[in-house]
């Protein structure tokens, strides 16, 4: 009895370990290994003052990163960044995913980005990869920005050296199991140079503006997995909790040209609701931050537009001033939810 006792222990002890080794296999061993990195340089970008007025213009336009890497006042309508703590990180009010901090930014040596290279700051905006080695997760949409040229992304990392320090050392990160271990899985290094295009049209600015913003991640719904759903590019429906509300769900709007969407806005329209973060006198939510995305230049934004226009259009009603009802289309709920039609 014994010797059998052993044997069927030792096939469990065998039969867990295979079990663990294919999750792992099928996931990915950087759950184990931490995340695909590459190594970093001591290179230094030279700052110039273009570099610097186009850094500025990206952090503080397209990009947004103010936007994550600010504390906000949540008692005003328009969810103002809190000046005297820009680029110092808070944790961020996304309790479904845990605990989520984002990083200080600022130049001070002990807390924020001062004792980081260039090409360390280079990889964490790119490629998701800190400077300890450990993955970010991609509610900094490394992801998007890996887009990001070599020139602007030279520039934002010279404009980020200019932020005043201010000393607040931010937590790591708690995700929730197990997204914990999946965030390792995701980086990946890039390692060929992503030149700029002067040539691009209108469409191809548009889209790379877009990109940066991270409007289609927002806009997008997503399946339980957190993968877009296919045929709703561009269509809203994916809900972010309002911390200047109880946390209510706000649902992100359609973009298409789809009478659903915003068929019936013109350039000037599309302007001035970029601008002032208002709809017919009505304040959007700041959740989405105008407070940056009204820095864009008009004819940024008008690049903007001219791509939302060549994106194909899908019905789908959203709406964030009526009663949410189950949508058979994002599988989500939100205003108008019941009205639209499954495929």
């Amino acid at each position: 009895m014994r010797v059998r006792g052993r044997s069927v222990l030792i096939g469990l002890v065998v039969a867990v370990v295979v079990l663990v080794l294919a999750v792992i296999t099928s996931v990915g061993w950087q759950v184990v290994l931490g995340p695909d990195a590459r190594p970093t340089t001591d290179r230094r970008l030279e700052a110039t003052e273009a570099r610097l007025a186009r850094g500025q213009y990206l952090v503080e336009g397209p990009a947004a990163c103010l936007h994550c890497h600010t504390e906000h006042d949540f008692t005003q309508p328009e969810y103002p960044i809190l000046q005297d703590r820009k680029g110092a990180g808070w944790q961020m009010p996304i309790p479904e995913l845990g605990k989520v901090y984002a990083r200080n930014i600022t130049s001070d040596p002990e807390t924020g980005l001062g004792r980081w290279t260039d090409d360390e700051i280079v990889r964490a905006i790119r490629e998701g990869v800190s400077r300890d080695g450990t993955a970010l997760f991609p509610v900094m949409p490394y992801l998007n920005f890996a887009a990001m040229t070599d020139e602007d992304v030279a520039s934002v990392v010279v404009y980020l050296r200019t932020l005043s320090p201010v000393p607040n050392a931010v937590p790591r990160s708690e995700l929730v199991f197990p997204l914990n271990h999946l965030v390792k899985t995701i980086p990946r290094p890039l390692t060929a140079s992503v030149p700029s295009h002067p040539s691009a049209t209108p469409v191809q600015r548009g889209e790379y503006l877009l990109t940066l913003a991270a409007c289609k991640i927002c806009h997008t719904p997503v399946d339980d997995r957190g993968q877009p759903l296919p045929g709703l590019e561009f269509a809203g429906g994916e809900p972010f909790r309002d911390p200047g509300n109880n946390m209510a769900i706000v649902s992100s709007i359609n973009l298409t040209q789809d009478p659903s969407g915003i068929a019936h806005y013109d350039e000037s329209l599309f302007i001035e609701v970029m601008r002032s973060g208002q709809l017919s006198n009505r304040t959007l939510s700041h959740i989405m931050p105008f407070e940056f995305f009204r820095n864009l230049t008009d004819e940024d934004l008008r690049d903007i537009f001219v791509f939302l226009k060549s994106v194909p259009p899908v019905k789908h009603r959203v709406s964030n001033t009526e009663p949410p009802t189950p949508c058979p289309v994002c599988r989500r709920e939100h205003g108008f939810g019941a009205l639209n039609a499954a495929n």
